[in-house]
């Protein structure tokens, strides 16, 4: 017990016994400064700012730019690329589908089975041809009750109001579940839309992009000028497929729908309208359903 006690006393007196660290002149051997050191806090100093090197450099790859450049996280150039990779082959799938129907018309050319001058050429995916003349277009009871009841709640729908912006109709950047409607007293001037990520985010109308970058709060942003003093904003994207100065039509994807920023809790979009410096209740005007 007495061993342990006088080991225990040797380590204690090891970690606090007192060192002193010069630094000398080394032409005149003047004193410049000296610390006094101990094993203890030498340790101790070295492990906190070990913890802080490490916290500092977590922070700044997690929240700047800067991760673009590491190993192993990918870069706003290549979500950039892959969502464009993504649009060009769907349009490729729709074009081999149709290429497809063509190919089955001319094996049934070739076969016999129908001749070729049975076959529209203006449009060789239809198989015969209609004649107008030959159908009744009256309407039927069923539908006449039909078009009456859609024009009366057509007549008193909110969501039919669209901007007209210089003859140009507004398009819904997105379709999902409303999280947060405009609150012009809460000073939330937007209309936020849950989507899954990597959703196509559409431009409401034809204009040029005067903002495209990455800020802390709202992630990747995306700010698009129309006619008519008309702004559209779109916000927390997690891709970006247009860059400022770009113009864009109406219903063109420049972003797609992400999880970026700071201030956000999901993925989603969050979608400001503004004209003249003053912003509109955009739920007012488009449909997001």
């Amino acid at each position: 017990m007495a061993k342990k006690q006088k080991k225990g006393k040797e380590i204690k007196r090891k970690l606090l016994h007192k060192y002193r660290l010069v630094i000398l002149n080394e032409s005149t051997f003047e004193e410049k400064i000296s610390f006094k050191l101990s094993r203890l806090n030498v340790f101790v100093t070295g492990t906190l700012f070990i913890i802080v090197l490490i916290g500092l450099t977590t922070l700044l790859v997690a929240f700047t730019p800067l991760r673009e450049y590491i190993p192993g996280y990918s870069s706003t150039r290549l979500k950039r690329q892959a969502t464009e990779l993504t649009y060009k082959t769907d349009s490729l799938v729709t074009v081999l589908e149709y290429t497809n129907k063509y190919l089955e018309n001319v094996r049934l050319v070739l076969r016999g089975d129908i001749e070729n001058n049975e076959i529209n050429r203006d449009s060789l995916f239809e198989k015969f041809k209609l004649d107008p003349s030959t159908i009744d277009l009256k309407p039927i009871r069923e539908d006449l009750a039909l078009r009456e009841q859609v024009e009366l709640e057509d007549k008193y729908n909110l969501f039919e109001r669209n901007i007209s912006n210089n003859g140009e109709t507004l398009f819904s950047p997105i379709s999902g579940t409303i999280t947060q409607n405009y609150d012009l007293q809460k000073k939330h001037y937007a209309t936020d839309i849950v989507a899954p990520k990597d959703t196509p985010v559409k431009s409401v109308a034809d204009g040029t992009v005067i903002f495209a970058e990455w800020t802390s709060d709202t992630g990747y942003v995306i700010i698009v000028e129309h006619k008519g003093d008309l702004i559209s904003v779109y916000k927390h994207n997690g891709a970006l497929s247009k860059s400022q100065g770009d113009i864009v039509k109406a219903g063109e994807v420049i972003a797609a729908v992400g999880n970026t920023g700071e201030l956000t809790t999901g993925p989603h979009l969050h979608f400001e309208l503004w004209r003249k410096g003053k912003p509109l209740n955009a739920q007012d005007y488009i449909d997001f359903n």
